[in-house]
């Protein structure tokens, strides 16, 4: 299955990672599948403020911002009824238990996993 079978274009998405250059990254392979880069951040604090209050259509969240696990940014997410993909390179122990089924990317991955991590949390969204 390649990228443009998975993906459904147009959606507008928030990344929250703490690695500028994983950030730049994302960037470059929502463009490529055709969605937005609706926001960004690499701090808890921003994390949460974008959460509460930014509008995106789907979140991609790295587990461990700088020592800070990802729990009140993933909350604030499931009240608002947003979905979510957790980037890691801890694999599933580094998601938190009650999120395990929530599609995960290990870290480093490709476009395509990318794609179908997108489509699995959001699917036709």
């Amino acid at each position: 299955m390649t990228a443009a079978e998975v993906s459904v274009a147009g959606k507008r998405v928030l990344v929250v990672e703490d690695e500028l250059m994983i950030r730049m990254l994302l960037q470059d392979m929502l463009a490529d599948l055709g969605h937005t880069l609706a926001g960004e951040a690499g701090r808890i604090d921003e994390a949460i403020a974008l959460a509460k209050d930014g509008e995106f259509d789907l979140a991609i969240l790295d587990v461990n911002l700088n020592g800070q696990p990802i729990s009140p940014v993933v909350e604030i997410l499931v009240a608002r009824g947003l979905p979510f993909v957790f980037a890691t390179g801890y694999g599933q122990r580094g998601v938190p238990e009650p999120y395990r089924q929530t599609p995960t990317l290990q870290k480093p991955f490709q476009v395509d996993a990318l794609a179908r991590a997108i489509e699995a949390a959001a699917p036709g969204r």
